[in-house]
């Protein structure tokens, strides 16, 4: 006798998924290559295949017509990989009498053909099969492969033989699929021989393992999907499955399921033991009087609308098991009164719901033993939905099918409603009330030999039930629904998701939650986990407010990133929570904050812990009605009673106008980094003016170097393209406050002057009350704008709603007003002293303020004045939170410190560097950039950009040459480079190259007398000597610096033996030919001259064996250097060189570098798309 499995937990197996990942991955490519292979040789003129199975080739040359080759390819391949896991984990578990893919112990082939060789054939083989096979393995039928063709037939005939039992997962094989079976089965490096050591006996304790094999299957498929978002490819019906599937983790279906189902039956059942065996179990902490009853288990009715592959339905299986046995049910009867009774599951793929089904079967094997479960008839009910359509004409047939009665207004729409049921899913609403009813109805007519009604009847049934598992009936419905942005829908799933859900029509998830809801008796539950953003953010504003009417949250485990280990990273932020329908708005909802862990095991752990009550540390209560107080209803589960106030008294929307950016339609044509055009071309009526556009965090001031094209045709356009935007002209001129949109979810808010207009990836709003900015600004940037804002959202991205949504500032004392302003002095003039400002005057080490009898006294001042800085924005910003935490009573939750790493100004080592570093550590990387930065300041001297002798920018116009740089600076202590060419050798070769260039600077700035000692310096903070850094790190360095837009451009040879820098803002049409003929050609007689040296030594008798051994090698490298230089004079800069090349500055590096073609040193990702 079969024995019963006892109600403990299930045991839960160890799978190592990354091996089951690169299985299934695997699998699904090799299966479509056999599967392939199979298809053109079954379909070759005269085939084999057309001679024995001419039916099912005439099928399978239909269906290719019908849908596609591919997707035949697919089905085959999915439809043996479900077979072949199938049968490998019934294997695995004692479900097969012999086993099928799997050996028998100590043996290399599968059981099944084992015993057959040996004479032994299973009643799942008919007797007239039986002869065949035993013919085949004794010879006496002629075939190529005797074993390979008897197991062949063995599968066939296991499949058939589980048909009975399990029709969604066998389906009978007598079609083309058994044609395109895969041939190699048996080999050592067989799908199946890979299967085994993939699904191994260990990991196939848990059904569990289909799922996670299944989204591994289809992961391939996913990424492609995606990959065409990217590409403005929209998912169609038949790429849903595979772009919305996502396993969910088995603690958080635990969670789920014990919060819903669990608590249901607690409700009915105050003492039952369930809850000891449910871990993550949160007990309300009041008594509820006001629950749906239930009289007995069966009553019960859960449903998953996107069941998937069942992970939801299968713990919900486990845990009305108990039930029952707590209720004295006999176990024998349990499994099929579960299945009967209490669990369905819709999905839109064929292949999960077969899976689904499957889990549901194995779950009531695992109870039952094989025996019983074969007799056992209940069968898993899972519905599938498939698109069924209706002619008009065939409505006539429908209504004698159905009854004149019955056919109402109301059947004819939900007949019509699943023309794109693959499409829609489970967000069809039924409009027939009682399908029901209407369904026994109409399976109990009988139409005898009509068989054109019969047909329609078959039809008219499949929509009825496809209604009725849609019905809103469920005690509890628990889901992880898809997710997809509607952005990314195809245009039908749009406009459905438009006209049927405008609450929640930004994203599928969202759009399932109300679907849920309705699903759902009054006063049943759904438990769900989704998205996050639902939470918060102002596009499901609408959805909040319909959710607030409709019920409250019961529990939530906010989950935010990396719940799911099997994704990685920030990929998605989710929320796990239970929603009673029908709940009065003032009941107090548990939940649990997540979000600081780092991974799942630190989710799961906390969320045990604290569902055992040995901590509280994370866990809230809030209620609906406080959610309600605050603007936008967010779900703001942590605010305490003086949070709520202050968000009650009013917001910031009262204050400010927040209709303020430009989005350009076109960023590559119409915004360029400031250095990149003309400087007199920069002002606020254009045609190019200021624009900042985001960045990293930042407060006060900062991350300003775009700019706009900004002219009267342009304007038109933004205000034209349906793409393009452009703010109100009357805020054109107005201070605001900036900050940017993708912040990584810290925000640093930042004064717009008054000449600058936004950019969408940089928002603003304008105080109406242009003279208190700075009050709005330091309420901002103190801890209250970050405190608030993370209350109001767990997102990324901050939006204007977002900010003017926070609660009105409230009195404050004077000195914020002086503390700001102070704060904005302190970090323009940070800002501003980097080269990469556009109010750069000089560098902050040149300043007599800091000026020290050496560089590195010098810097060290300087580095005491820049601690000075730091130590007293500080100050500032802590006595700012201070006021502010005063001011609105949050003494008790939070404190005025600020780290010093958020003290956001470059001259601080631990915001620039961040890090777990030390302060040694922190100040060498000071030091070394600083000494970069002096050197790239020296270059942009030596070309003329600046002076040592005058503040700002010379020569930033095209086209002006020294002429115009005297007329600045009429007597200047280091003249620019006449001709704008400074080679970058490793060699003393010119005498005015960069190097000897820069030691002439150094001496200019900072004098003859400690010369060495001021150069011994630099090369110790570089790390390196002087020249080594000019030609090896430079102009990464300045590629770097500059955003991959350089002002200096670096003409170079292949393999770098040549090198010149030229100044972009100084170039003309003959600065090629220069770069040839006074530079190229003449290094080149150099390196010649250098061989004929080094040939010279090399048989001089005064030489030295290791003075001519170097001088051959010598030769032989010169030999390659002038090759190299030779090739590319003639193949690149000579005919270069003749074209004179014309650039327009206006058109940005990125077009014009590209046009020197391969004279110039690559920048990689220069081409990149620009945001």
């Amino acid at each position: 006798m079969d024995a019963i499995t006892p109600t403990s937990v299930p045991q839960r197996s160890t799978m190592d998924t990354g091996a089951l990942k690169k299985f299934a991955q695997e699998a699904r490519r090799t299966l479509r290559d056999q599967v392939s292979a199979k298809l053109v040789q079954v379909l070759a003129e005269n085939s084999a295949a057309r001679r024995e199975a001419p039916k099912a080739v005439q099928q399978l040359e239909s269906e290719i017509g019908r849908t596609s080759r591919d997707q035949v390819i697919e089905r085959v391949a999915y439809t043996w990989f479900n077979r072949f896991t199938a049968l490998r984990f019934m294997d695995a578990n004692g479900y097969t009498a012999v086993r099928v893919v799997t050996p028998a112990d100590g043996q290399t082939r599968p059981e099944i053909l084992s015993e057959a060789m040996a004479g032994v054939i299973g009643e799942e083989v008919s007797e007239a099969a039986a002869a065949q096979l035993r013919a085949l393995l004794d010879s006496r039928t002629p075939s190529p492969d005797p074993q390979g063709e008897a197991y062949h037939r063995l599968l066939v005939a296991t499949c058939n033989y589980w048909h009975t039992t399990m029709p969604f997962m066998f389906e009978k094989i007598d079609d083309f699929s058994e044609l395109l079976m895969p041939k190699d089965l048996l080999s050592q490096t067989s799908i199946l021989a890979r299967l085994r050591e993939a699904m191994t006996d260990e990991a196939c304790r848990d059904v569990e393992i289909i799922g996670w094999l299944y989204q591994f299957y289809i992961s391939e498929k996913k990424d492609q999907v995606f990959a065409g978002l990217k590409k403005n490819q929209k998912i169609t019906a038949e790429n849903i499955p595979a772009a919305t599937q996502l396993f969910t983790p088995h603690w958080i279906v635990r969670y789920l399921v014990e919060n819903s189902l669990g608590r249901l039956w607690l409700l009915n059942r105050p003492g039952s033991k369930l809850a000891e065996r449910m871990d993550y179990y949160i007990a309300p902490e009041e008594p509820e009087t006001d629950f749906l009853r239930i009289v007995k288990p069966e009553e019960i009715m859960v449903c998953d609308p996107a069941c998937g592959s069942g992970h939801m339905l299968t713990y919900a299986f486990d845990l009305l098991y108990a039930i029952y046995e707590e209720e004295g049910y006999d176990p024998v009867r349990i499994p099929a009164l579960i299945l009967q009774h209490n669990l369905t599951g819709v999905e839109i793929d064929d292949r999960a719901g077969a899976l689904a089904a499957f889990a549901l079967a194995m779950k009531a094997a695992a109870r039952l033993g094989r025996r019983r479960f074969l007799r056992m008839e209940a069968k898993p009910d899972i519905v599938v939905l498939q698109n069924v359509t209706f002619t008009p004409a065939e409505m006539q047939d429908v209504a004698a099918v159905v009854g004149r009665d019955l056919f109402t207004d109301e059947l004819r729409e939900t007949l019509l409603q699943f023309e794109q049921a693959k499409n829609f899913g489970s967000l069809i609403v039924p409009k027939l009330r009682d399908p029901a009813e209407t369904l026994r109805v109409v399976e109990a007519r009988d139409f005898g030999s009509d068989l054109l009604l019969k047909e329609v009847q078959v039809r008219v049934v499949a929509v009825l039930r496809m209604a009725e598992a849609l019905s809103p009936k469920y005690h509890v419905v628990v889901a992880n629904p898809p997710y997809a942005g509607t952005s990314g829908l195809n245009a039908d799933l749009q406009n459905h998701s438009k006209s049927r859900y405008p609450n929640s029509k930004s994203d599928l998830f969202a759009m399932f939650m109300e679907r849920a809801i309705w699903l759902a008796n009054q006063h049943g539950m759904v438990a769900m986990i989704n998205m996050q953003s639902w939470m918060f953010l102002s596009s499901f504003e609408l959805l909040r407010a319909k959710l607030s009417e409709t019920g409250a949250v019961l529990a939530m485990a906010h989950l935010g990133e990396r719940a799911f280990d099997s994704i990685g990273g920030a990929i998605v932020s989710t929320t796990a929570f239970v929603f009673g329908k029908s709940v009065s708005s003032n009941h107090p909802g548990d939940f649990i904050d997540l979000t600081d862990g780092r991974n799942e095991k630190e989710k799961r752990t906390k969320l045990k812990f604290i569902a055992s009550g040995s901590n509280s540390v994370g866990r809230y209560q809030a209620a609906q009605s406080d959610f309600e107080k605050i603007a936008g209803r967010p779900i703001v589960y942590t605010a305490s009673e003086r949070v709520i106030a202050a968000f009650s008294k009013g917001t910031l929307e009262e204050d400010f106008i927040c209709d303020g950016y430009v989005k350009t339609g076109n960023n590559e044509k119409f915004i360029r980094l400031f250095w990149e055009v003309d400087a007199g071309k920069r002002s606020a009526t254009g045609p190019w003016r200021d624009h900042p556009k985001g960045g990293e965090y930042r407060k006060w001031e900062g991350n300003q170097e775009c700019v706009v094209k900004w002219d009267r045709a342009t304007i038109s356009h933004y205000r034209t393209d349906p793409i393009a935007r452009v703010l109100n002209e009357e805020l054109w001129d107005l201070e605001g406050i900036s900050w940017s949109a993708v912040s990584g979810g810290k925000s640093g808010f930042r004064r717009l002057a008054k000449s600058e207009v936004a950019n969408n990836a940089a928002l603003c709003i304008f105080p109406k009350r242009q003279g208190h900015l700075p009050e709005y600004l330091g309420y901002l940037n103190s801890k209250l704008g970050p405190f608030f804002l993370r209350l109001r959202s767990q997102t990324v991205n901050f939006l204007s709603g977002d900010i003017i949504r926070l609660p009105k500032l409230q009195n404050t004392s004077d000195s914020i007003r002086t503390n700001v302003q102070t704060c904005l002095s302190q970090a323009k003039s940070d800002w501003d002293a980097y080269e990469t400002s556009w109010d750069f005057t000089s560098l902050p080490l040149l300043s007599p303020d800091h000026r020290g009898e050496t560089l590195k006294a010098t810097h060290a001042r300087l580095r005491a004045h820049w601690q000075g800085m730091t130590d007293e924005m500080q100050r500032l910003e802590e006595e700012n939170n201070r006021i502010f935490i005063d001011a609105y009573g949050l003494q008790d939750e939070l404190t005025p410190e600020v780290p010093i790493e958020e003290i956001t100004l470059t001259c601080n080592p631990a915001y620039r560097y961040g890090g777990n570093k030390s302060e040694a550590e922190l100040g060498n990387l000071l030091r070394s950039d600083t000494m970069r930065e002096f050197l790239s300041y020296a270059v942009g001297c030596m070309f003329g950009r600046y002076s040592p002798d005058a503040p700002g920018l010379i020569l930033a116009n095209q086209g002006k040459g020294i002429e115009e740089y005297l007329a600045k600076v009429p007597e200047p202590t280091f003249p620019p480079d006449a001709d704008n060419v400074i080679p970058i050798l490793d060699g003393d070769w010119f005498p005015d190259d960069i190097t000897e260039r820069f030691r002439k600077f150094l001496r200019v700035t900072f004098g003859e007398a400690h010369f060495q000692e001021n150069l011994v310096f630099i090369e110790e903070a570089l790390g390196k000597k002087l020249r080594s850094y000019f030609t090896r790190d430079f102009y990464a360095d300045h590629v770097r610096r500059y955003k991959k837009r350089p002002i200096y451009w670096l003409f170079s040879s292949p393999k770098g033996t040549f090198n010149a820098l030229i100044y972009m803002h100084r170039y003309r049409p003959d600065t090629v030919s220069v770069v040839l003929n006074d530079y190229l050609r003449e290094f080149r007689n150099k390196l010649e001259g250098h061989r004929r040296a080094q040939e010279a030594l090399s048989i001089s008798s005064d030489a030295s064996p290791t003075q001519k051994t170097k001088a051959l090698k010598e030769i032989e490298a010169t030999g390659r250097q002038i090759e190299e230089v030779d090739a590319w004079e003639r193949d690149v800069l000579f005919p270069l060189a003749t074209q004179k090349i014309e650039i327009d500055l206006d058109d940005g590096v990125k077009a014009n570098y590209p046009r020197f073609g391969a004279a110039l040193k690559p920048i990689k990702g220069l081409n990149d798309a620009d945001d």
